[in-house]
Order: C-alpha cells, then sequence, then structure tokens
C-alpha cells in the first residue's frame, strides 16, 4: 500500500507547490500483512516451492530466495515438498541384489556405498554420502578397504571372523569305545561347540517354572471348551401301559416267552435276505436319520429323527412305542448306545450332544463345543464306558468324560467336517472320515495320525460300518460305490471288494453287514434296499422299502434274516 500511494500526476505537483506544507503528528496504521514484496527486485526468477521441474535456468541465488506472500497459519507441513510425516521421501531405482550386498557390507564392515550412485569406487565418487565421498557410516574403513563390499576378497586382519576358526577335537583311540579317548573318528567335534552338552534349565528351574505355568496350562490345554448348560427342559413321555411288570422289570430287561436266543452269540445262525413286510412303525412326525438295535439282546430300537425326537420301539410283542424323549431344538443327526445299553447318545444339528438314561429317559448332562456335531461313539472298552467321541463341523475330534463333562483329548488334522467314527484293533486305534476326502487312523488317546489315507480319485465316506469279524471297513462313498478297507494294521484298499449299482450321491447311507457276513446291505435315494454277496460282490436282490432316501439298514442280531430300515419318510419298516 506504500508503494501505491507514491504514484500522482504533474496537476497534483503544482498544488503541492502553491498549498502551504502543513505538519501532522497522526500514525499511518496499515492493516495489511507483509507480503515480502519490499525486497522484491526485478529480473528475478520465482519459482514455485513444489514445483518438480524448470523448464528455464534458473540461477542459485533465485533458487534459495525466501517465500513470497504470508505463512499459512493452518499448514501442518514443515517442508515444501513434504509428502511424508517427517520430511521428504524420493523414489530411486535400486536394484535388489545392490541393496542386499550394502546392507550385508555396512552390518560387517560398518559403512556402506550409496546404491544409487552406480558403480563408481571411493576415489571417484563425489557430492553423495558423508563429506562428499558417496559412503555412509565409517569413512576410515572404508578408505582403507578401498570401499569393497562384503563379496570382494579383503586382507584377513580386516575379517570379522579371523580368529573365529575353532580347533578340531582328537579323533580318539580306535580300541576303545567309552571313556575321554572314545574314537570319534569324522564325528569329532570342535572345541568348545557343546554339543552332547544339556542346556537350558536344571531341574530345579523346571519344576518351578511348571508350578507357576500349571493353572493355565490347565485351562487353555485345549482350544475348545464344553460350554454346553443344563437347560432343564428335557421332557420324557412313557407310552406302554405299564412301566413296570408284575415281577417289578422295565422294558430293559429281555423277554423271555420267544423262541429266539437273545443272549446268544450273533451270527451262529445262517441268515438269509428278507422277502416281506413284517411291521411298520410310524411316530416320527418328519424324517428318520439314524436307527440302532439294543446291544446284545436287540429286543428295543433306539431311533433319532428330524422331528427333534428320539424314540424307543418295542422289537418283539406289539412292536409298539415305549417312550419318547424330547429335548433337542433341531434334528437329531447320529445316536449310539453304550456296551450294556442304560446310556445313549444323540448328537442334534443344534450344537449339542445329549446323555440319556435308557430306562427312565432322563437327560444325564449336555456336551457342547458350539460346532455342529456330525457323529458320535462311545469306548468299546469295558473300562472306558465314560469315555466318548465327538466328529465335529470345524474339522475336530472331541474326547469326552461323561463323568466330569470335561474334553479330555483333542484330534485336529482334518480339513473339513468329521463324519464317522470307527474303532478298530481291538478298540486300540479309530478311523475318522471327513468331507476333506481323505481317511485318517489314530491312535486312541494321542492326537497324532498313524495312518493317511487319500487317493486323487477318491470321494468324500459320509458313513461307514465294521464287519462282524472286525477285519473289515464298508465305506459308503460318494461315487456310488461301497469300498472296502481292512481293519488291521495297513487299513488298505482291499481292490477285489467293490459294491456298486445303488445311487447314494449326496446321501449318508449307511452300509449294513449279516450277522455271520456274507450280505451286505444299503439303502439308495430312491427308496430302495440293494443287497450284495460278500463273496461274489453280485447284486443279489433290489427291495423298494420307502418313498424317500433309506438312510439305514441295521440287521438282528439274533435273527435269521431280520432287517430293519429307516427313511426320511418318517417310516422305520422291519423286514423278514
Amino acid at each position: 500500500m506504500d508503494l501505491v500511494t507514491g504514484y500522482g500526476s504533474s496537476d497534483d505537483e503544482d498544488q503541492q507547490q502553491q498549498q502551504p506544507q502543513v505538519k501532522s503528528s497522526s500514525l499511518t496504521i496499515n492493516a495489511a500483512p507483509s507480503t515480502g514484496f519490499d525486497e522484491h527486485s526485478s529480473g528475478v526468477l520465482y519459482t514455485a516451492p513444489t514445483a518438480t521441474e524448470l523448464t528455464v535456468n534458473v540461477p542459485y541465488d533465485d533458487m534459495n530466495r525466501p517465500v513470497l506472500g504470508p505463512n499459512n497459519p493452518f499448514s501442518e507441513r514443515r517442508l515444501a515438498t513434504q509428502n511424508v510425516i517427517n520430511g521428504h521421501v524420493e523414489n530411486q531405482a535400486i536394484s535388489e541384489m545392490d541393496f542386499r550386498t550394502q546392507h550385508r557390507t555396512f552390518e560387517t564392515y560398518g559403512y556402506a556405498r550409496d546404491p544409487s550412485l552406480g558403480g563408481s569406487n571411493l576415489a571417484g565418487q563425489t557430492g553423495q554420502g558423508l563429506m562428499g565421498t558417496g559412503y555412509v557410516g565409517n569413512l576410515a574403513v572404508a578408505a582403507e578397504l578401498g570401499g569393497a563390499s562384503i563379496f570382494d576378497t579383503v586382507k584377513r586382519d580386516f575379517r570379522p571372523n579371523k580368529d573365529a576358526k575353532k580347533k578340531r577335537d582328537k579323533k580318539g583311540n580306535l580300541d576303545e569305545v567309552e571313556g575321554p579317548n572314545a574314537y570319534k573318528g569324522p564325528w569329532a567335534g570342535y572345541e568348545d561347540d557343546k554339543v552332547g552338552v544339556p542346556t537350558g534349565l536344571s531341574g530345579e528351574q523346571q519344576e518351578e517354572v511348571q508350578t507357576i505355568l500349571q493353572p493355565s496350562k490347565a485351562v487353555n490345554k485345549f482350544s475348545t471348551k464344553n460350554i454346553a448348560k443344563e437347560t432343564g427342559t428335557e421332557t420324557t413321555t412313557f407310552h406302554g401301559a405299564a412301566e413296570f411288570d408284575y415281577l417289578g422289570r422295565t422294558y430293559m430287561a429281555a423277554p423271555q416267552d420267544i423262541d429266539v436266543n437273545l443272549m446268544g452269540e450273533p451270527g451262529t445262525q445262517e441268515c438269509f435276505i428278507p422277502k416281506k413286510l413284517l411291521h411298520t412303525w410310524s411316530g416320527h412326525a418328519k424324517g428318520v436319520s439314524s436307527i440302532r438295535f439294543f446291544p446284545k439282546t436287540a429286543h428295543l430300537l433306539l431311533s433319532g429323527g428330524m422331528d427333534n425326537k428320539v424314540k424307543i420301539w418295542d422289537v418283539y410283542h406289539d412292536r409298539s412305542l415305549l417312550r419318547t424323549m424330547e429335548g433337542h431344538t433341531k434334528a437329531v443327526r447320529d445316536i449310539a448306545f453304550n456296551n450294556d445299553g442304560t446310556k445313549f447318545l444323540s448328537a442334534s444339528y443344534d450344537r449339542n450332544v445329549k446323555l440319556w438314561d435308557t430306562e427312565t429317559g432322563k437327560c444325564i448332562r449336555t456336551f457342547s463345543t458350539g460346532r455342529v456335531p456330525y457323529c458320535c461313539t462311545f469306548n468299546p472298552d469295558e473300562d472306558k464306558q465314560n469315555v466318548f467321541l465327538a466328529g465335529y463341523s470345524d474339522k475336530k475330534i472331541v474326547q469326552f468324560d461323561i463323568n466330569s463333562g470335561e474334553i479330555t483329548q483333542e484330534y485336529d488334522q482334518h480339513l473339513g467336517a468329521v463324519n464317522t467314527i470307527t474303532f478298530v484293533d481291538d478298540n486300540r486305534r479309530f478311523i475318522t472320515t471327513s468331507d476333506d476326502k481323505t481317511m485318517r487312523a489314530w491312535e486312541y488317546d494321542i492326537p497324532v495320525v498313524i495312518k493317511y489315507i487319500a487317493e486323487p480319485d477318491m470321494y468324500a465316506i459320509p458313513a461307514v460300518t465294521l464287519s462282524p469279524n472286525h477285519k473289515w471297513l464298508a465305506c459308503q462313498s460318494l461315487d456310488n460305490q461301497i469300498l472296502i478297507y481292512g481293519a488291521r494294521d495297513r487299513f488298505r484298499l482291499n481292490r477285489k471288494k467293490r459294491f456298486a449299482g445303488h445311487l447314494v450321491a449326496g446321501y449318508a447311507c449307511k452300509p449294513g453287514f449279516s450277522p455271520d457276513g456274507r450280505f451286505i446291505s444299503s439303502g439308495d435315494s430312491n427308496g430302495n434296499v440293494w443287497f450284495w454277496d460278500w463273496k461274489t460282490c453280485k447284486i443279489l436282490k433290489k427291495l423298494k422299502a420307502h418313498e424317500k432316501v433309506v438312510t439305514n439298514t441295521e440287521w438282528h442280531p439274533h435273527e435269521t434274516s431280520k432287517v430293519a430300515t429307516c427313511s426320511w419318510d418318517g417310516l422305520i419298516k422291519y423286514w423278514d
């Protein structure tokens, strides 16, 4: 503004000469901020602070002039060309190998060459690095070594490992086996290498650490926990005429007024293919997913349905419904008895496994890991009847103790949901199948796979049945065939045994064996039941049993030709 007031016309000068000058004592106030134009000079080339290219040759003095104009009070950038929070970063074309070489050189010798300068040595480089040498770090060492990198040969005195050579131990005396002069030969070590010397904490120190970490280990031993909560909403209904007979016995007692020896050894009599329908049990409102005969005597039939209920049926006498257990909120997937039949498990899609009392129908305990259980089974050993295994949708097999309700082991190797668990080899091992199209064999209570079975042409196996002689596994493959694997040490595929002809793709149809092992049966997706001869693998009979997919075929262990089948049509049929 002061510059503007300096301008005027010639008329104003004449008037000023004629008028007398009057001095004023008032102060002139200029509210405009200083812009820095007072010190400007004509002919100076000004450049923008953020300019990265110059179209004309600008003198060095002009490039270093202060920035004109007021500072921006709202800007936090300290540098005009700042592009990161603490300064300016420029892009450089540096090869990865050159950068690694200089990095290792700096770690070894204490200096490094600027990789952006090219391949010149110390003598001819200027303008970069410390004092224009082109190097950073210890310049004295760089000058003494001539700028050598980690890959260049230097004098021995300058090597960092010049004193690192170790003296070899003596090979020892060939005649001595033990002692300080024992023969070591080419296996002799070096001095102070401490090979064979125990390291780490002492015994007392390890005990102290164990006592400190013991509580946390007890809590975090497994990644899954039993998070089930006892709701108390389980109910049971008895449908028979009386729970006790005149001798005070319940339906758990085997009937004595029939012509079949229910206490005999299964498989002693010759079996035949069933031909006609004996009885139809209809009590489930929806499909039936699984059925099991009562262990040993098989005078009761247990069924789990998609109507969230578990039912017990009478196989002899009037073949009526005896008891219904309710407590699951979703469909029941699998059921399993213990050895004596006093308890059974039910796995449901409501993410719970419930333990029931067979005689009273009461729910003893609930187990849950927060995932869907696809299968469950008790350990068949008599001394391990308090342990059961469950396969879950999160690829894990979890081992529970029914007495404490805690998880005692966790098997985590599968890559898909676990479909079946089958104990083999005198119950020392068990076989699991999964949606990852593999079979895995485990030692009981050891979470390490001892046998891994996977072939490129394998399909998922949703159902497995152990043969009566415990030598073979009948595996229902989703490519519409039943494969036979050995149940002994090698678990090899028996390529001479293959049962096909039925259509089961997409369904978990559990195969069944006759008690004498002569026949093998399976349902299919069209409601048929197929029977094959075990020796010849030929189809013996195709029976139209249901209107929908047949999920299970169970042979009666003490009858010659009686088979129970269940289907998604909600019916359970008994054939002879």
